[in-house]
């Protein structure tokens, strides 16, 4: 049997409309999956073709609008001259073996075979089509405009949003810091540090303060060695002072100007003079963003202010250290008091909670997702979704959760039982 010279051509343009569709399927895919970030890394360091890409995912419906069009191109001028082949060959059963035999290579090599090349390979693909890609982009680019007014008139038509929502580059890094924790490739503590960064922006001082309850203050009217004692007795370096009412705040005592003070006057407390060692109290309001206070902090080189609420009522305070802690979770010195706020209880896998805990914490504790809109605490998210003040022994279940009152110090909710909601655990 002789070779038909006469079907060499068809053919073999057939084998390059393919090879031109599998070069658009896999430069669809690597320049959609290629990390931006990554890519704008590499143009700093000067990699070549790196630009370009950067370029080109730039102008995402563009790019994509020049890709289908070259390989609807291709993918239909393969189809007729194959169809034409086969028609040469087969007579009447052209049609059916041809769009059999066509849907299949197409299928695996000229798609599914580029793109899984290019998952695989997205930032060395990309690299490699960028220039190609970028011509083919000029060359159809009138084409594509006419194509997207089209579009866009027909869509608005139906009433569509075209413009549709744009993802912020704050969530991008979160779904990204998610996604790589779940594969594994960024540890539990890690993830919670990128988190607290971008959290800084969401939350107010009044999100992550000490409350006033807690605060540690020194009567201004005490003797100077009274209130010497019980500031170096105190865990804290830096102490309100107030005078008649702890609403009036006069000033700040920091710990070590009373030691320089004390050494002064050789021990001797009851000659110090407290007025002049007191600061100036700094104010900040409870609605501050917590990200503008730390920069705040920088700003003026202190480390401690006092919050108040829209009348000036005072509601707490915060310090450079909360706000690390925000971060880097609990910062522990050998003169901090410890106190177990989370702590496991052998009774079904449950946790003791002390109810002044924030919800944060005990999110970044236990791997949760409690809500923290409506309330600070674990204490305040119970009477939240209670709508009352509980009784010891009650019991709750909301968001996943089941919460026991174990401890009840008048209207405070003192300590919980917290574990994973039945219905939860049933789930899993």
């Amino acid at each position: 049997m002789s070779l038909d010279w006469t079907l060499i051509g068809p053919v073999l343009m057939i084998i390059g409309l393919l090879c031109l569709s599998a070069f658009f399927s896999g430069s669809e895919t690597s320049l959609t999956a290629t990390s931006r970030a990554r890519m704008l890394q590499m143009e700093r360091d000067k990699h070549p073709g790196a630009a370009v890409v950067n370029k080109l995912i730039g102008d995402g419906e563009s790019l994509l609008g020049s890709i289908l069009l070259g390989n609807n191109l291709v993918n239909i001028a393969a189809s007729m001259i194959a169809g034409q082949l086969f028609e040469d060959l087969l007579g009447g059963n052209s049609v059916l073996w041809a769009t059999l035999i066509m849907t299949f290579t197409v299928l695996i090599f000229a798609e599914v075979l580029p793109k899984t090349y290019a998952l695989s390979n997205p930032d060395r693909f990309a690299l490699t089509v960028a220039r190609p890609i970028l011509l083919a982009v000029k060359v159809f680019a009138p084409v594509v405009r006419a194509v997207q007014v089209v579009v866009r008139g027909t869509l608005r038509i139906f009433g569509a949003n075209v413009e549709g929502p744009v993802l912020s580059a704050h969530d991008e890094l979160r779904g990204a810091i998610a996604l790589h924790h779940e594969e594994g490739g960024v540890v539990k503590d890690d993830r919670d540090m990128l988190g607290g960064v971008l959290d800084l922006r969401e939350l107010t001082v009044d999100d992550i303060m000490v409350h006033r309850k807690s605060i540690v203050m020194i009567d201004a009217d005490k003797k100077p060695e009274e209130i010497v004692t019980e500031a170096l007795h105190s865990p804290h370096t830096r102490l309100p002072l107030y005078r008649e009412d702890t609403e009036n705040i006069v000033g700040i005592l920091h710990v070590r100007d009373i030691a320089r003070a004390l050494h002064e006057a050789d021990g001797d407390a009851s000659v110090i003079d407290i007025d002049a060692l007191r600061r100036e109290p700094w104010f900040v309001p409870e609605t501050t963003e917590v990200l503008d206070q730390l920069n705040a902090f920088r700003e003026k080189r202190e480390h401690f202010a006092l919050v108040v609420d829209e009348y000036g009522a005072l509601m707490g305070l915060v310090t450079l250290e909360d706000i690390l802690e925000e971060i880097v979770g609990a910062i522990e010195d050998e003169h901090d008091i410890a106190v177990e706020g989370i702590q496991p209880d052998n009774e079904n896998g449950s946790w003791l909670v002390d109810g002044a805990v924030p919800i944060r914490d005990l999110n970044r504790a236990l791997d949760w997702e409690l809500p923290d809109e409506e309330a600070v605490t674990i204490a305040g998210l119970v009477i939240h979704e209670a709508q009352t003040i509980p009784e010891r022994g009650q019991v709750f279940q909301f968001h996943g959760a089941r919460f026991e009152v174990v401890e009840r110090r008048r209207n405070q909710i003192t300590r919980l039982r917290v574990s994973v909601s039945p219905d939860e655990l049933d789930a899993l």
